[in-house]
């Protein structure tokens, strides 16, 4: 396995101090709550990250800092009362992570307890914070491009599959990000000038029938839309994908591990590291209100050749040399 890595941008200037010494609830050891809109099945590497960026900052879990963890299980009607329930446990800072929903939930429950949340949206428009350099109250945290890749996606695909006269692209029609997401596929559907199917899925029940239909259809190639569900059902659409011979590209590195053949996107366990990183600056006193927005910049190609094998592909040269991670 080999690896190549790219960098992640800072957005803004220096951070003030944050008075947590005053604070009543303030305890000899610190309390983080976690608050996350997905489940913890095929999350324990993007949890290990957020450890790891506290460890950065000399926080180690059992040793003198604490973690509350509450998982949502992809019901977004339960957060605000799982950030309740933190507020309750009176936590020094709230992790809030998955999409908006989390920090937003965390918001509306306290103005006081720092927030550091991490969403592939904008947090501007979200509501989340006033601007991105100075995000002012007691909220603050990490954006990453979780959408408004698809095109890059169809494109790689594309050289992958050139012969292949349809190809399709899945996506959630539940999730906000769908009508972005399918106007990015239109997009790359006129540039490319390539026939590209639109399947939808917003149930386990759906993704069958999605499978069932490219295989009807004997589509070419398939490119899979980022998404909670869908990440969440990783394992279950690479195997899919696998037992019909379809060549698919995916939007995380995990999916590339459990035997999809590429995966493009940002990298989440970056991410994750950085909302840790955030968080334990918070811990040592710095003010969330003067901690820039963070924008991942940080994506990641990987080539899974097993894969690459598996469905007798021939992977071009120059799409090989771009790949940042190559599974042997």
């Amino acid at each position: 396995m080999r690896t190549r890595r790219a960098f992640i941008t800072l957005l803004g200037g220096a951070a003030a101090a944050w008075p947590l010494a005053a604070r009543a609830q303030q305890t000899a050891m610190p309390v983080i709550g976690f608050l996350n809109s997905g489940q913890p099945a095929g999350r324990a590497n993007f949890v290990a990250a957020f450890r790891r960026g506290l460890r950065e900052l000399g926080f180690i879990e059992g040793q003198n800092i604490a973690i509350e963890y509450r998982w949502a299980n992809d019901r977004y009607d339960r957060l605000p009362e799982l950030a309740v329930e933190l507020v309750r446990r009176q936590v020094d800072v709230v992790a809030a992570i998955g999409t908006a929903a989390p920090g937003l939930a965390a918001k509306a429950a306290t103005s006081t307890i720092p927030i550091v949340f991490q969403t592939g949206s904008d947090p501007v428009s979200d509501g989340l914070v006033a601007a991105m350099n100075r995000p002012g109250g007691n909220v603050t945290g990490t954006a990453i491009f979780a959408t408004g890749l698809e095109a890059k996606r169809l494109g790689i695909l594309d050289e992958v599959v050139p012969k292949a006269a349809v190809i399709a692209a899945l996506l959630n029609p539940n999730s906000a990000a769908a009508q972005t997401q399918l106007q990015d596929v239109e997009a790359a559907k006129r540039i490319s000038g390539r026939q590209v199917r639109v399947l939808t899925a917003g149930t386990d029940h759906d993704i069958e029938v999605a499978f069932g239909t490219m295989s009807e259809e004997r589509i070419g190639g398939l490119a899979v839309t980022s998404d909670l569900l869908f990440n969440s059902r990783l394992e279950q659409l690479v195997a899919f994908a696998n037992r019909h011979s379809l060549p698919a590209i995916y939007s995380q590195r995990s999916y590339a591990l459990a035997g999809g053949l590429m995966s493009y996107g940002t990298d989440l366990a970056d991410a994750y590291r950085q909302t840790g990183v955030y968080v334990g600056r918070i811990l040592k006193g710095e003010n969330p209100a003067a901690l820039p927005v963070l924008q991942s910049t940080k994506f990641e190609f990987v080539i899974n050749l097993k894969t690459v094998a598996a469905l007798d592909l021939a992977i071009p040269p120059g799409v090989l040399a771009i790949a940042d991670e190559v599974i042997e």
